[in-house]
């Protein structure tokens, strides 16, 4: 019965927390004008509520609405399933909208010295034994290394933003194959070429590089502050960094080891192993090996750009003797900042694990359009949206408010000095104790000693307070 009651409880906090989410950010008005609202009815802004919700009931919505005490009031499965498939919802909009206010309210808790970033990469967004699912196709997985790298689904390109410590989903297209010899399930037929249902489905045969420009281009224009881009070695091909640039953004990634990608080192075009092989590497246990400026170039139409970038090569800890090659387009960062921020970019992988493992995913609904698919993963991308929230206000001491600076003004009134005094006060105290049997000669020369081995800072400021 305890479990029971510690369950119930915890469900219940749970769906505080996401009307209290609801309400903080304003998701009714940002479905509203994503074009998700109805003229009677249950609400939608209801459905997505219920939704959102259920991945904390331990149910699935089958086994919900057959209980005696059901979530879903008033509607039924009908309900949900004709609202997944309405083609006319701007999910990526509604995302977006919200994800804004979000990282609006988390930058506030972030220092200004911190670097911010946009994270972009993709996973497999597998459906086993799918042969109606709209334009799901034979998709290559670059994370496979054992097993057949050819599987069943979409790849799911995710850009998300960062500060170190909150990750926060902003937009995602589900990616099939460009070759309709690899889908086995071509797009539905009858749609408006001139709708918002058919721009996507043209999107999802896109190339990937491609997809990410235009979701950058989108996040700009909705003004999230970021600086940076980070991605792995898969997008970084120079045409593509240098298109990012052009957004004016500065791009941290690794890059590939191949043949066919050079760079321009004092007007010799080497690749990634002979720029490192031709320079002189740093001894010792150094952070990184080498870094060396270089200039990336990409012919685009009948004129060549180039711009000015860094190479640091980091030692690779799974292979002593190999290394990993990082590439940043800000000139003015540090070797070791470069390394720092490219870190960042795990917090995606992070994220991809959770929402495969915990939040449900692939796994939840089995529908068929494009546009239901769209729509559940947009109900996952809420939900990590809200335990990046908790997490971070659980954790973070200024989301206090006025307490947090009150504790922080308490502690600035107490001077470095007057704790040092405090410090040297409690150890003549201690000297003084009956037990030791120390004369007032013997202590002085312990305090003497004792202030000889501080640093001059604190001896100047001892000094300070006896001449006071």
């Amino acid at each position: 019965m305890q479990s029971i009651t510690e369950k119930t409880i915890a469900e219940q906090s749970s769906i505080k927390s996401i009307s209290n989410f609801f309400h903080e950010y304003g998701l009714g008005a940002a479905l509203k004008n994503a074009g998700a609202y109805k003229q009677k009815g249950i609400a939608i802004a209801t459905i997505i509520k219920y939704l959102i919700s259920l991945i904390y009931t331990g149910k699935s919505m089958y086994e919900d609405m057959r209980s005696k005490n059901p979530h879903a009031q008033g509607f039924g499965k009908d309900t949900v399933y004709r609202l997944l498939n309405m083609a006319y919802i701007n999910w990526q909009a509604f995302q977006l909208s919200v994800a804004t206010k979000v990282v609006a309210r988390i930058k506030a808790l972030t220092s200004e010295a911190r670097r911010c970033a946009f994270v972009v990469d993709d996973t497999m967004f597998t459906i086993l034994h799918a042969k109606k699912t709209e334009l799901v196709s034979k998709c290559f997985d670059h994370a496979e290394k054992i097993s057949n790298k050819f599987k069943t689904g979409f790849r799911m390109l995710t850009l998300g933003w960062t500060d170190g410590a909150s990750f926060i989903p902003l937009t995602f297209r589900h990616l099939a194959s460009s070759e309709e010899k690899l889908q086995i399930c071509g797009m539905k037929t009858g749609i408006d070429g001139r709708s918002r249902a058919h721009r996507i489905r043209k999107e999802a045969v896109t190339k990937a590089a491609d997809v990410m420009l235009t979701h950058l281009k989108i996040a700009v224009k909705a003004g999230i502050a970021a600086s940076y881009v980070l991605f792995d070695s898969w997008f970084a091909y120079p045409v593509t960094i240098i298109k990012v640039s052009a957004l004016g953004l500065h791009v941290v990634s690794r890059v590939k080891d191949t043949k066919t990608i050079k760079y321009l080192v004092n007007g010799k075009k080497q690749t990634v192993k002979e720029i490192f092989k031709n320079n002189k590497k740093r001894r010792g246990k150094s952070r990184y090996m080498l870094s060396v400026p270089i200039t990336l170039y990409a012919t685009e139409g009948k004129t060549e750009v180039a711009i000015p970038a860094r190479l640091v090569y980091v030692r690779n800890r799974n292979k002593r003797n190999d290394w990993i090659a990082l590439i940043s387009t800000d000139m003015a960062l540090s070797e070791e900042d470069i390394i720092a921020l490219y870190g960042k970019r795990w917090d995606i992988e992070v994220f991809f694990k959770i929402c495969k493992s915990y939040l449900k995913l692939t796994n939840e609904f089995h529908q068929l359009s494009y546009d239901a698919l769209t729509a559940r993963t947009t109900i996952v991308m809420l939900r990590y949206m809200i335990l990046s929230i908790e997490k971070r206000t659980m954790q973070d001491p200024r989301t206090l408010g006025e307490l947090f600076f009150m504790g922080f003004d308490e502690a600035a009134d107490v001077k470095f000095e007057q704790a040092l005094m405090l410090i040297i006060e409690m150890l003549t105290d201690t000297l003084k104790e009956e037990q030791l049997g120390l004369t007032e000669d013997q202590m002085q020369q312990i305090m003497d000693s004792f202030i000889e081995k501080l640093p001059i800072h604190m001896q100047k400021c001892l000094s300070f307070e006896q001449a006071a």
